[in-house]
């Protein structure tokens, strides 16, 4: 088939969109990918890339359209909304004057929602069909921040959704909790299908292939329980670290934080206020190539988001990594997560924001036997085998769509 990819990020941005591509591409099919210029998270552009630069080039054989975009920058107020706006513009305008016929498009829905804009211009102009695949839900998302005061903003925005959504012939999911709020932003009149479709953990995970000796100079001795991916408001980085002020004490617990995101200067500064050092440790950022090699290091990988009912319906995309990787989990998360966790025996599992039943928790686990964890971890991997698994999740999606051929 032949598919139009809209996606504002993509590589070398660290995003699912890229492994999708990937294996679409393997599977034969001809992608032409329509992105903007890389800045995600640092919020300026990768190196060799400017506002004027190229515009075309190719991954694994899939064409890719890069789209002038204003830079994140910090990721707050007006830089961000430049740089969701200007994507959804200058795509619109590419997506207006690209005069080439697909079997649908396909726009991958992380925030903001307006990259879905595009999709939507080439639907109207040349008549392709639109397919999204939600991974975060909007209004919800920007609510969440505390930025978005202003109750007109707020309304159009659910407009705004409704619209795209509406706009949309197929809806794919990363969350079963997705679906109720999706519902209610549809026309009933539309018999619009929404289809669950996870995400899943790239192959360096799954075959995990580790060198146990790499960065082991960084780590440091004891229980180690480690935080990987974006570090963000979202992660409730201030309740891990209530929960390790309180094991200040305990001289075996180590938690070990790995990734990038908004809120890593903060999170280096509070290791610093709040004589965390040696407990926390910050031991920098890696391509998702090297991840394998950390997350040997682990006893446990800690997932954690905010407790808000958005992040309750959220799956985040890490977690399949830590089961693919046959790491066993401690979260502070409610919601869907916390319903796979306690269904797969995969790990422990504490209410979002309960810092304190976090801390006793790690303190008991700190005392148990290695087998322990391996049956864990071997669990976590049962279920990802039976439900994350690559192969089978595309299968499922391009078998879903066997109609736009």
């Amino acid at each position: 088939m032949k598919i139009l990819i809209v996606t504002q990020n993509f590589y070398p941005e660290n995003f699912k969109i890229n492994d999708l591509c990937l294996e679409l591409t393997k599977r034969g099919h001809e992608l032409t990918i329509l992105t903007g210029k890389p800045n995600y998270p640092k919020g300026k552009f990768y190196e060799g890339y400017t506002f004027f630069s190229k515009h075309n080039e190719y991954y694994h054989g899939a064409k890719v359209i890069r789209v002038p975009v204003f830079p994140r920058g910090k990721g707050l107020g007006i830089e961000l909304f430049l740089n969701y706006i200007s994507f959804a513009f200058f795509g619109s305008i590419f997506a207006f004057f690209h005069n080439k016929r697909y079997n649908f498009s396909f726009v991958f829905s992380v925030s903001p929602i307006t990259a879905a804009i595009p999709g939507i211009i080439h639907k109207i102009i040349y008549g392709t069909k639109l397919v999204l695949w939600v991974q975060d839900l909007w209004p919800e998302s920007v609510e969440v921040t505390g930025r978005l005061k202003s109750n007109n903003i707020k309304k159009y925005l659910l407009n705004l959704v409704k619209f795209i959504y509406g706009k949309s012939d197929e809806i794919f999911i990363s969350s079963m909790l997705m679906k109720e709020s999706i519902s209610e932003k549809l026309d009933p009149n539309k018999n619009i299908d929404i289809k669950y479709m996870p995400n899943w953990a790239e192959d360096t995970f799954y075959h995990n292939v580790s060198d146990p000796k790499k960065y082991q100079n960084i780590m440091p001795y004891g229980f180690k329980i480690m935080f990987a991916g974006n570090i963000g408001s979202g992660q409730d980085i201030s309740s891990i670290l209530k929960a390790a002020s309180k094991l200040k004490n305990n001289s075996n617990i180590k938690i070990i934080f790995v990734g990038d995101g908004s809120l890593k200067n903060y999170l280096i500064d509070q290791i610093a206020n709040l004589k965390l050092k040696k407990i926390v440790y910050y031991v920098g950022s890696f391509p998702i190539e090297e991840m394998v090699h950390l997350y040997c290091h682990a006893d446990m990988m800690l997932l954690s988001l905010r407790n808000e009912l958005i992040y309750s319906h959220t799956v985040p995309g890490k977690f399949q990594s830590y089961l693919a990787s046959k790491n066993p989990v401690i979260a502070m998360i409610n919601g869907e997560v916390s319903r796979i966790i306690k269904k797969s025996g995969c790990g422990i599992v504490v209410n979002a924001g309960d810092y304190n039943a976090l801390a006793s928790e790690l303190i008991k686990l700190s005392t148990l036997e290695t087998s322990s964890f391996d049956e864990m971890g071997e669990n976590g991997f049962n279920y990802y085998q039976n439900n994350f698994k690559k192969n089978n999740i595309v299968d499922y999606f391009l078998q879903s769509l066997n109609s736009y051929e």
